[in-house]
């Protein structure tokens, strides 16, 4: 196998992981088993911070710190990392806030009969981005697998 195949599996899996472990963590934090945490985005640890740590990681301990590969992967991380838990995040805060207020106004407007207000059949989704700690229990659990992973390798 190829380094760069070995960098895509070692990239999916860390994702893979991650998205495995937030059945756990779901299970930690609620009480209750639900297994699709498999396919939600938000949560802990973040899978993209996974993914983009286990290939920077991979790929510096394969060519070196100072290889242009290895700092295309890191700035590539880092700007998914800092969507992760900035914009992203926020996105889900507002849609929230938009969920509740559509849910306050429903409440209002059934004081007053002549009002014409429709509720949308689903709420927006609010768990969109991350918290910081989950983009860093991302990364940690990406950097542990890309390392790992170029070690077997090597």
């Amino acid at each position: 196998m190829d380094k760069m195949n070995r960098g895509v599996i070692t990239a999916l899996s860390a994702i893979g992981i991650a998205q495995a472990l937030k059945i756990i963590t779901h299970k930690k934090v609620s009480g209750e088993w639900d297994v699709k945490q498999v396919a939600t985005t938000g949560g802990m640890p973040s899978s993209h911070s996974a993914g983009v740590s286990a290939l920077a990681t991979y790929i510096a301990a394969n060519k070196g710190s100072r290889h242009t590969e290895t700092a295309l992967a890191a700035i590539f991380g880092v700007i998914v990392m800092y969507d992760a838990q900035g914009i992203r995040r926020h996105t889900g805060e507002i849609a929230q806030l938009v969920n509740d207020l559509e849910d306050n106004f429903a409440a209002i407007s059934g004081d007053f009969p002549s009002s014409e207000f429709v509720e949308r059949d689903k709420e927006l989704k609010e768990l969109l981005g991350h918290q910081p700690i989950e983009v860093l229990g991302g990364a940690i659990l990406g950097a542990a697998l890309g390392y790992f992973s170029a070690k077997l390798e090597g």
